[in-house]
Protein backbone atom coordinates (compact mmCIF):
# COMPACT_ATOMS: atom_id res chain seq x y z
CA UNK A 1 0.00 0.00 0.00
CA UNK A 2 1.38 3.35 -0.95
CA UNK A 3 2.00 5.91 1.95
CA UNK A 4 -0.31 8.77 2.35
CA UNK A 5 1.19 11.90 2.16
CA UNK A 6 1.21 14.00 5.45
CA UNK A 7 0.33 17.93 5.56
CA UNK A 8 0.35 20.79 8.06
CA UNK A 9 -1.65 23.73 7.61
CA UNK A 10 0.46 27.03 7.48
CA UNK A 11 -2.13 30.27 7.66
CA UNK A 12 -4.78 28.46 5.43
CA UNK A 13 -2.04 26.89 3.10
CA UNK A 14 -1.17 23.35 3.33
CA UNK A 15 2.19 22.40 3.11
CA UNK A 16 3.32 18.61 2.33
CA UNK A 17 5.48 16.71 4.58
CA UNK A 18 7.26 14.06 2.25
CA UNK A 19 7.94 11.36 2.41
CA UNK A 20 5.26 10.06 4.54
CA UNK A 21 5.91 7.42 6.12
CA UNK A 22 5.17 5.90 9.98
CA UNK A 23 8.61 7.08 11.09
CA UNK A 24 7.80 10.95 9.54
CA UNK A 25 4.15 11.07 11.19
CA UNK A 26 5.94 10.13 14.91
CA UNK A 27 8.43 12.71 13.80
CA UNK A 28 5.16 14.87 12.95
CA UNK A 29 3.36 14.23 16.41
CA UNK A 30 6.38 14.63 18.73
CA UNK A 31 6.95 18.63 17.13
CA UNK A 32 3.15 19.13 17.76
CA UNK A 33 3.02 17.65 20.77
CA UNK A 34 6.01 20.26 21.77
CA UNK A 35 4.22 23.28 19.89
CA UNK A 36 1.52 23.07 21.91
CA UNK A 37 3.15 23.41 25.09
CA UNK A 38 4.56 26.55 23.98
CA UNK A 39 2.41 29.86 25.20
CA UNK A 40 0.69 31.12 22.11
CA UNK A 41 1.20 34.86 22.87
CA UNK A 42 5.00 34.52 22.82
CA UNK A 43 5.52 31.76 19.99
CA UNK A 44 3.06 34.64 17.83
CA UNK A 45 5.03 37.29 18.66
CA UNK A 46 8.79 35.54 18.12
CA UNK A 47 6.71 34.69 14.47
CA UNK A 48 5.60 38.00 13.89
CA UNK A 49 9.22 39.07 14.51
CA UNK A 50 10.79 37.65 11.88
CA UNK A 51 12.04 34.23 14.03
CA UNK A 52 12.37 30.90 12.21
CA UNK A 53 10.56 27.47 13.72
CA UNK A 54 14.23 25.94 14.76
CA UNK A 55 15.16 29.22 16.87
CA UNK A 56 12.43 29.75 18.53
CA UNK A 57 12.27 25.64 19.63
CA UNK A 58 15.84 26.63 20.79
CA UNK A 59 14.68 29.52 22.46
CA UNK A 60 12.46 27.33 24.37
CA UNK A 61 15.37 24.48 25.17
CA UNK A 62 12.98 22.02 22.87
CA UNK A 63 15.96 21.34 20.39
CA UNK A 64 16.24 17.63 21.48
CA UNK A 65 12.62 17.19 19.78
CA UNK A 66 14.21 19.05 16.67
CA UNK A 67 17.22 16.71 16.98
CA UNK A 68 14.95 13.78 17.13
CA UNK A 69 13.50 14.97 13.75
CA UNK A 70 16.31 15.80 11.02
CA UNK A 71 14.10 15.18 8.26
CA UNK A 72 11.54 18.20 8.93
CA UNK A 73 12.24 20.69 6.77
CA UNK A 74 11.86 24.33 8.44
CA UNK A 75 8.69 25.38 6.76
CA UNK A 76 7.28 23.03 8.31
CA UNK A 77 8.39 23.52 11.95
CA UNK A 78 7.16 27.16 11.53
CA UNK A 79 4.06 26.02 10.39
CA UNK A 80 3.31 23.76 12.89
CA UNK A 81 4.12 26.66 15.01
CA UNK A 82 1.80 28.91 13.39
CA UNK A 83 -0.75 26.00 13.74
CA UNK A 84 -0.54 25.39 17.39
CA UNK A 85 -0.64 29.06 17.92
CA UNK A 86 -3.70 29.81 15.82
CA UNK A 87 -5.79 27.24 17.77
CA UNK A 88 -4.69 27.59 20.86
CA UNK A 89 -3.64 31.36 21.51
CA UNK A 90 -5.77 34.17 22.52
CA UNK A 91 -5.01 36.72 19.84
CA UNK A 92 -5.82 39.74 22.62
CA UNK A 93 -2.83 38.82 24.75
CA UNK A 94 -0.39 39.16 21.81
CA UNK A 95 2.02 42.16 23.35
CA UNK A 96 2.05 43.89 19.55
CA UNK A 97 -1.83 43.18 19.60
CA UNK A 98 -1.87 41.39 16.09
CA UNK A 99 -5.36 41.13 14.78
CA UNK A 100 -5.52 38.04 13.61
CA UNK A 101 -2.81 35.02 12.94
CA UNK A 102 -3.09 35.26 9.29
CA UNK A 103 -1.14 38.59 9.61
CA UNK A 104 1.90 36.56 9.97
CA UNK A 105 4.33 36.71 6.49
CA UNK A 106 6.72 33.57 5.19
CA UNK A 107 10.14 34.41 6.83
CA UNK A 108 12.26 34.43 4.27
CA UNK A 109 15.57 34.78 6.71
CA UNK A 110 15.35 34.36 10.35
CA UNK A 111 15.99 37.46 11.81
CA UNK A 112 17.86 35.79 14.89
CA UNK A 113 19.97 33.17 12.93
CA UNK A 114 20.22 34.88 9.66
CA UNK A 115 19.24 32.00 8.08
CA UNK A 116 22.07 29.37 9.58
CA UNK A 117 19.37 27.00 11.46
CA UNK A 118 17.02 27.18 8.07
CA UNK A 119 19.80 25.98 5.95
CA UNK A 120 19.94 29.22 4.55
CA UNK A 121 23.07 30.38 2.86
CA UNK A 122 25.27 31.67 -0.67
CA UNK A 123 27.45 29.78 -1.91
CA UNK A 124 31.15 30.40 -3.14
CA UNK A 125 29.35 31.59 -6.15
CA UNK A 126 26.98 34.21 -4.38
CA UNK A 127 24.14 32.39 -5.92
CA UNK A 128 21.37 31.47 -2.68
CA UNK A 129 21.18 27.86 -1.17
CA UNK A 130 18.13 26.77 0.44
CA UNK A 131 18.18 23.20 1.78
CA UNK A 132 14.93 21.74 3.29
CA UNK A 133 16.16 19.56 5.98
CA UNK A 134 19.58 18.94 8.50
CA UNK A 135 19.75 15.95 6.31
CA UNK A 136 19.43 17.36 3.41
CA UNK A 137 22.36 20.13 4.25
CA UNK A 138 24.48 17.02 5.67
CA UNK A 139 24.19 15.84 2.45
CA UNK A 140 25.22 18.69 0.91
CA UNK A 141 28.53 18.62 2.86
CA UNK A 142 29.00 14.93 2.83
CA UNK A 143 29.10 15.51 -0.94
CA UNK A 144 32.19 18.13 -0.29
CA UNK A 145 33.75 15.03 1.61
CA UNK A 146 33.47 12.89 -0.71
CA UNK A 147 34.28 14.92 -4.04
CA UNK A 148 37.37 15.35 -1.86
CA UNK A 149 38.12 11.63 -2.11
CA UNK A 150 39.65 11.60 1.99
CA UNK A 151 39.83 8.39 3.19
CA UNK A 152 38.36 9.09 6.80
CA UNK A 153 38.36 7.25 9.89
CA UNK A 154 36.77 9.67 11.54
CA UNK A 155 35.70 13.64 11.64
CA UNK A 156 35.85 16.98 13.60
CA UNK A 157 33.24 19.48 12.81
CA UNK A 158 34.05 23.00 13.33
CA UNK A 159 31.76 25.88 12.63
CA UNK A 160 32.59 29.41 12.38
CA UNK A 161 29.85 31.63 12.65
CA UNK A 162 29.87 35.88 12.66
CA UNK A 163 29.65 37.87 15.99
CA UNK A 164 26.37 38.99 15.28
CA UNK A 165 24.72 35.64 15.94
CA UNK A 166 26.05 36.28 19.70
CA UNK A 167 24.67 39.39 19.87
CA UNK A 168 21.13 38.00 19.00
CA UNK A 169 21.00 35.06 21.15
CA UNK A 170 21.70 37.81 23.91
CA UNK A 171 19.05 40.09 22.57
CA UNK A 172 16.53 37.90 22.86
CA UNK A 173 16.94 36.59 25.75
CA UNK A 174 16.66 39.92 27.40
CA UNK A 175 13.70 40.50 25.41
CA UNK A 176 12.00 37.74 26.33
CA UNK A 177 12.48 38.29 30.18
CA UNK A 178 11.36 42.11 29.76
CA UNK A 179 8.06 41.31 28.43
CA UNK A 180 7.24 37.89 29.88
CA UNK A 181 8.93 37.55 33.30
CA UNK A 182 6.16 38.47 34.97
CA UNK A 183 3.58 35.81 33.06
CA UNK A 184 2.17 33.00 35.23
CA UNK A 185 4.29 30.18 32.40
CA UNK A 186 7.54 31.63 32.04
CA UNK A 187 9.68 30.46 34.95
CA UNK A 188 8.28 26.84 34.32
CA UNK A 189 8.18 27.35 30.57
CA UNK A 190 10.89 29.48 29.51
CA UNK A 191 14.42 27.95 30.60
CA UNK A 192 17.06 30.03 32.25
CA UNK A 193 19.29 29.48 29.60
CA UNK A 194 19.84 27.14 26.46
CA UNK A 195 22.84 25.79 23.99
CA UNK A 196 23.94 28.29 21.90
CA UNK A 197 22.92 28.48 18.17
CA UNK A 198 26.33 27.48 17.50
CA UNK A 199 26.12 24.30 19.04
CA UNK A 200 22.36 23.62 18.01
CA UNK A 201 23.90 24.09 14.65
CA UNK A 202 26.81 21.41 15.49
CA UNK A 203 24.23 18.84 17.09
CA UNK A 204 22.16 19.03 14.48
CA UNK A 205 24.25 18.06 11.77
CA UNK A 206 26.65 15.68 13.78
CA UNK A 207 24.62 12.54 13.59
CA UNK A 208 23.36 12.69 9.85
CA UNK A 209 26.64 13.09 8.81
CA UNK A 210 27.76 9.66 10.85
CA UNK A 211 25.36 8.28 8.85
CA UNK A 212 25.99 10.03 5.54
CA UNK A 213 30.23 9.13 5.75
CA UNK A 214 29.87 5.78 8.20
CA UNK A 215 32.15 7.12 10.55
CA UNK A 216 31.79 8.82 13.88
CA UNK A 217 32.09 12.03 15.10
CA UNK A 218 35.73 11.93 17.70
CA UNK A 219 38.48 14.44 18.05
CA UNK A 220 40.14 13.66 15.07
CA UNK A 221 43.31 15.29 12.70
CA UNK A 222 40.02 15.25 9.62
CA UNK A 223 38.21 18.37 9.95
CA UNK A 224 34.74 19.50 8.56
CA UNK A 225 34.71 22.66 8.46
CA UNK A 226 31.77 25.38 8.17
CA UNK A 227 32.44 29.36 7.79
CA UNK A 228 29.75 31.40 7.79
CA UNK A 229 30.42 35.40 7.08
CA UNK A 230 28.48 38.52 6.89
CA UNK A 231 29.70 41.14 4.38
CA UNK A 232 28.32 44.03 6.22
CA UNK A 233 25.98 43.43 9.21
CA UNK A 234 25.32 46.72 10.01
CA UNK A 235 23.30 46.36 6.86
CA UNK A 236 21.96 43.29 6.99
CA UNK A 237 19.80 44.05 10.12
CA UNK A 238 21.02 43.30 13.83
CA UNK A 239 19.62 42.97 17.17
CA UNK A 240 19.95 46.52 18.48
CA UNK A 241 19.71 48.73 21.16
CA UNK A 242 17.05 51.81 19.26
CA UNK A 243 18.35 55.07 21.00
CA UNK A 244 20.37 53.57 23.80
CA UNK A 245 24.36 53.94 24.62
CA UNK A 246 23.87 51.33 27.86
CA UNK A 247 25.27 48.44 25.79
CA UNK A 248 27.91 49.53 23.21
CA UNK A 249 31.20 47.87 22.85
CA UNK A 250 34.46 50.40 23.29
CA UNK A 251 36.07 50.50 20.27
CA UNK A 252 39.81 49.42 20.42
CA UNK A 253 42.64 50.90 17.58
CA UNK A 254 45.10 49.12 16.95
CA UNK A 255 47.76 50.37 19.65
CA UNK A 256 45.34 50.05 22.05
CA UNK A 257 46.82 47.67 24.94
CA UNK A 258 43.59 45.95 25.31
CA UNK A 259 43.55 44.77 21.74
CA UNK A 260 46.93 43.37 21.61
CA UNK A 261 47.23 41.58 25.16
CA UNK A 262 43.76 40.35 25.45
CA UNK A 263 42.84 37.37 23.70
CA UNK A 264 39.51 38.29 22.20
CA UNK A 265 37.84 35.45 19.40
CA UNK A 266 34.59 36.93 18.55
CA UNK A 267 33.20 33.72 16.61
CA UNK A 268 34.31 31.38 19.79
CA UNK A 269 32.84 33.53 22.62
CA UNK A 270 29.77 32.32 23.50
CA UNK A 271 30.96 30.79 26.63
CA UNK A 272 31.84 34.01 27.90
CA UNK A 273 28.42 35.91 27.03
CA UNK A 274 26.51 33.01 28.13
CA UNK A 275 26.69 34.85 31.64
CA UNK A 276 26.22 38.43 30.63
CA UNK A 277 22.72 39.18 31.31
CA UNK A 278 23.93 38.62 35.01
CA UNK A 279 26.08 41.34 34.47
CA UNK A 280 23.59 43.15 33.05
CA UNK A 281 21.27 45.33 35.65
CA UNK A 282 17.49 44.84 35.26
CA UNK A 283 17.21 48.26 34.85
CA UNK A 284 19.08 47.98 31.31
CA UNK A 285 16.54 45.80 29.80
CA UNK A 286 14.42 48.47 29.56
CA UNK A 287 16.69 50.12 27.27
CA UNK A 288 16.40 46.84 24.96
CA UNK A 289 13.99 46.52 22.21
CA UNK A 290 13.36 43.48 19.57
CA UNK A 291 13.11 45.58 16.52
CA UNK A 292 15.18 44.90 13.69
CA UNK A 293 14.97 45.81 9.73
CA UNK A 294 14.40 43.20 7.71
CA UNK A 295 16.83 41.11 6.81
CA UNK A 296 17.81 41.35 3.36
CA UNK A 297 21.00 39.22 2.71
CA UNK A 298 21.87 35.99 4.63
CA UNK A 299 25.59 34.47 5.47
CA UNK A 300 28.04 33.33 2.98
CA UNK A 301 29.07 30.04 3.68
CA UNK A 302 32.38 28.27 2.50
CA UNK A 303 32.63 24.24 2.99
CA UNK A 304 36.21 23.02 3.79
CA UNK A 305 37.63 19.52 4.56
CA UNK A 306 41.28 19.10 5.60
CA UNK A 307 43.67 16.85 7.29
CA UNK A 308 46.63 17.92 9.65
CA UNK A 309 49.73 17.73 8.28
CA UNK A 310 51.31 14.25 7.96
CA UNK A 311 54.78 13.50 8.82
CA UNK A 312 56.84 10.57 7.80
CA UNK A 313 60.49 11.09 8.81
CA UNK A 314 64.01 8.80 8.69
CA UNK A 315 67.40 9.20 7.32
CA UNK A 316 68.42 9.87 4.05
CA UNK A 317 71.60 8.95 2.31
CA UNK A 318 73.27 10.56 -1.15
CA UNK A 319 75.59 9.31 -3.03
CA UNK A 320 76.14 11.58 -5.45
CA UNK A 321 78.14 15.17 -5.49
CA UNK A 322 75.61 16.50 -8.53
CA UNK A 323 72.63 16.66 -5.85
CA UNK A 324 71.65 19.61 -3.45
CA UNK A 325 69.45 18.82 -0.66
CA UNK A 326 66.88 21.42 -1.38
CA UNK A 327 65.76 22.42 -4.89
CA UNK A 328 68.71 24.93 -5.84
CA UNK A 329 67.91 27.48 -8.67
CA UNK A 330 70.02 30.89 -9.56
CA UNK A 331 68.99 33.10 -12.40
CA UNK A 332 66.40 30.77 -13.60
CA UNK A 333 69.21 27.89 -13.85
CA UNK A 334 68.89 25.11 -12.11
CA UNK A 335 71.99 24.43 -10.40
CA UNK A 336 73.12 20.32 -9.91
CA UNK A 337 70.93 17.18 -12.03
CA UNK A 338 68.38 17.02 -8.56
CA UNK A 339 67.97 17.36 -5.07
CA UNK A 340 67.19 15.36 -1.98
CA UNK A 341 63.55 17.37 -1.52
CA UNK A 342 62.23 16.18 -4.67
CA UNK A 343 63.52 12.85 -5.22
CA UNK A 344 61.63 12.12 -1.85
CA UNK A 345 59.07 14.60 -1.31
CA UNK A 346 58.11 14.20 -5.00
CA UNK A 347 57.60 10.46 -4.79
CA UNK A 348 55.94 10.78 -1.33
CA UNK A 349 53.35 13.07 -1.95
CA UNK A 350 51.32 11.46 -5.24
CA UNK A 351 51.10 8.07 -2.99
CA UNK A 352 49.60 10.03 -0.05
CA UNK A 353 47.39 12.22 -2.40
CA UNK A 354 48.03 15.74 -0.44
CA UNK A 355 47.63 19.08 -1.73
CA UNK A 356 51.92 20.35 -1.09
CA UNK A 357 54.71 18.93 0.98
CA UNK A 358 57.75 20.81 2.80
CA UNK A 359 60.98 18.87 3.41
CA UNK A 360 62.96 19.94 7.14
CA UNK A 361 66.29 18.01 7.30
CA UNK A 362 68.45 18.25 10.55
CA UNK A 363 71.36 20.75 8.99
CA UNK A 364 72.59 20.50 5.75
CA UNK A 365 75.75 19.21 3.30
CA UNK A 366 76.95 21.05 0.42
CA UNK A 367 76.17 19.84 -2.93
CA UNK A 368 79.95 18.47 -4.10
CA UNK A 369 79.45 16.83 -0.27
CA UNK A 370 77.92 12.63 0.11
CA UNK A 371 76.05 11.73 3.24
CA UNK A 372 77.16 8.67 3.81
CA UNK A 373 77.48 6.37 7.11
CA UNK A 374 74.21 6.42 9.45
CA UNK A 375 72.54 9.17 6.87
CA UNK A 376 70.64 12.77 8.19
CA UNK A 377 67.63 12.58 9.88
CA UNK A 378 64.63 14.25 7.84
CA UNK A 379 60.80 14.87 8.02
CA UNK A 380 58.25 15.26 4.97
CA UNK A 381 55.32 17.26 5.82
CA UNK A 382 52.34 16.05 3.56
CA UNK A 383 49.44 18.56 3.99
CA UNK A 384 45.71 17.60 3.63
CA UNK A 385 46.64 14.11 2.70
CA UNK A 386 43.90 12.04 1.13
CA UNK A 387 44.89 8.75 2.27
CA UNK A 388 45.61 7.46 5.59
CA UNK A 389 49.46 5.96 6.21
CA UNK A 390 49.38 2.48 7.35
CA UNK A 391 52.75 0.48 7.82
CA UNK A 392 52.34 -1.42 4.06
CA UNK A 393 51.99 2.02 2.73
CA UNK A 394 54.96 3.35 4.20
CA UNK A 395 57.52 0.40 3.29
CA UNK A 396 56.29 0.68 -0.48
CA UNK A 397 57.08 4.21 -0.25
CA UNK A 398 60.69 3.36 1.09
CA UNK A 399 61.11 0.67 -1.58
CA UNK A 400 59.75 3.01 -4.21
CA UNK A 401 62.51 5.92 -3.23
CA UNK A 402 65.25 3.05 -3.06
CA UNK A 403 64.39 1.97 -6.52
CA UNK A 404 65.12 5.05 -8.59
CA UNK A 405 66.78 4.86 -11.79
CA UNK A 406 69.79 7.46 -10.46
CA UNK A 407 70.31 5.84 -7.32
CA UNK A 408 71.18 9.70 -5.86
CA UNK A 409 69.32 8.83 -2.67
CA UNK A 410 68.33 5.96 -0.27
CA UNK A 411 66.09 6.48 2.63
CA UNK A 412 66.25 3.90 5.45
CA UNK A 413 63.79 4.03 8.87
CA UNK A 414 61.11 5.38 7.35
CA UNK A 415 58.18 5.73 9.25
CA UNK A 416 55.15 7.61 10.33
CA UNK A 417 56.16 10.50 12.97
CA UNK A 418 54.05 12.73 15.30
CA UNK A 419 54.99 15.50 17.42
CA UNK A 420 58.16 12.69 18.35
CA UNK A 421 59.30 13.36 14.72
CA UNK A 422 61.01 16.81 15.60
CA UNK A 423 62.96 14.59 17.95
CA UNK A 424 64.46 12.77 15.71
CA UNK A 425 65.32 16.37 14.31
CA UNK A 426 67.13 17.29 17.40
CA UNK A 427 68.64 13.95 17.13
CA UNK A 428 69.88 15.40 14.34
CA UNK A 429 71.30 18.69 15.62
CA UNK A 430 73.30 17.21 18.21
CA UNK A 431 74.86 15.20 15.90
CA UNK A 432 75.88 18.62 13.54
CA UNK A 433 79.39 18.39 14.72
CA UNK A 434 81.92 18.24 12.32
CA UNK A 435 85.32 17.17 12.20
CA UNK A 436 88.31 18.74 10.13
CA UNK A 437 91.80 16.62 9.06
CA UNK A 438 94.40 18.35 7.96
CA UNK A 439 97.93 17.41 6.88
CA UNK A 440 100.27 20.09 8.54
CA UNK A 441 103.86 20.76 7.73
CA UNK A 442 106.15 22.51 10.05
CA UNK A 443 109.70 24.07 9.48
CA UNK A 444 111.11 22.18 12.29
CA UNK A 445 110.68 18.52 13.34
CA UNK A 446 107.85 18.14 15.93
CA UNK A 447 108.53 17.43 19.75
CA UNK A 448 106.35 16.44 22.84
CA UNK A 449 106.00 19.80 23.79
CA UNK A 450 104.59 20.87 20.72
CA UNK A 451 102.20 18.07 20.56
CA UNK A 452 101.27 18.88 24.49
CA UNK A 453 100.77 22.66 23.52
CA UNK A 454 98.14 21.77 20.53
CA UNK A 455 95.92 18.81 22.19
CA UNK A 456 96.02 21.01 25.64
CA UNK A 457 94.16 23.77 23.53
CA UNK A 458 89.59 23.54 24.20
CA UNK A 459 86.44 25.35 22.76
CA UNK A 460 89.11 27.87 21.11
CA UNK A 461 86.71 30.71 19.40
CA UNK A 462 87.63 31.68 16.05
CA UNK A 463 86.65 33.92 13.52
CA UNK A 464 85.21 32.59 9.67
CA UNK A 465 84.44 34.49 6.73
CA UNK A 466 81.63 33.42 4.72
CA UNK A 467 82.64 30.96 2.42
CA UNK A 468 82.25 32.08 -1.69
CA UNK A 469 80.70 28.76 -2.28
CA UNK A 470 77.64 29.71 -0.95
CA UNK A 471 77.95 33.76 -0.91
CA UNK A 472 74.99 33.37 -3.46
CA UNK A 473 72.32 32.36 -0.47
CA UNK A 474 74.29 33.91 2.54
CA UNK A 475 75.51 37.44 4.28
CA UNK A 476 79.00 38.06 3.84
CA UNK A 477 79.70 38.29 6.99
CA UNK A 478 82.29 37.31 9.72
CA UNK A 479 80.99 34.86 12.20
CA UNK A 480 82.34 32.89 15.31
CA UNK A 481 83.13 29.37 15.53
CA UNK A 482 84.33 27.14 17.86
CA UNK A 483 87.27 24.19 17.82
CA UNK A 484 86.53 21.76 20.57
CA UNK A 485 89.76 20.39 20.92
CA UNK A 486 92.41 19.28 18.81
CA UNK A 487 94.06 15.23 18.35
CA UNK A 488 97.68 15.07 16.63
CA UNK A 489 98.73 11.47 14.84
CA UNK A 490 101.58 10.95 12.67
CA UNK A 491 101.32 10.29 9.20
CA UNK A 492 101.33 6.93 8.38
CA UNK A 493 99.72 6.19 5.42
CA UNK A 494 101.38 9.37 3.60
CA UNK A 495 104.95 7.45 3.52
CA UNK A 496 106.42 9.42 0.58
CA UNK A 497 105.48 12.61 2.09
CA UNK A 498 106.88 11.29 5.33
CA UNK A 499 110.04 10.51 4.07
CA UNK A 500 110.31 13.40 2.13
CA UNK A 501 109.62 16.07 5.05
CA UNK A 502 110.63 13.43 7.96
CA UNK A 503 109.00 14.10 11.47
CA UNK A 504 107.48 17.74 10.42
CA UNK A 505 104.48 16.34 8.56
CA UNK A 506 101.66 15.37 10.89
CA UNK A 507 98.16 15.62 10.66
CA UNK A 508 95.97 17.33 12.85
CA UNK A 509 92.03 16.12 13.94
CA UNK A 510 90.03 19.28 14.66
CA UNK A 511 86.11 18.73 15.73
CA UNK A 512 84.14 21.71 15.10
CA UNK A 513 80.83 23.12 15.62
CA UNK A 514 78.88 23.20 12.18
CA UNK A 515 78.37 25.81 10.34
Amino acid sequence: MADKDAYVNDGGHKVQVSPASASIEDDLKLIRDAARSLPPEAVKDLLSNGVCGRCIFWLFSIHRHILHCPSISSSVLSAILRESAETEGDVADHPNNLNSVEEFEEVEVCKNCLGIMQFVYRDAKEMLAKKASAIDFATTIADVVKLECHQIENFSLELSLPSIIVDNEEAIWLYMKKTYESKPWYHEKFPSRSITIKEFLRLSLTHPLEILLDVKSNPSSFHIRLTYKLSDASQNGQLISKGNECNKRRKIDDNDDLKKHANVHKVEEHEERKNSSNELGDHKLGCLTFSLEKVSRCCSLIIQCYRNSIYIGGRYLKYSRKVSQTRWIIDDERMGEASVEELVGGTILPICQGDSYKFHAAGREDIDVRMLGTGRPFLVEIQNARQVLSEALIKDIETKINSTETKYVRVKNLKESGSQGWALMHEGEAEKQKQYVAVVWISRPLDDNDVETVTSLKDMKTLQKTPVRVLHRRSSLVREKIIHWYEHFQSTNDTSLASHFDSRLFRLMMPNISG
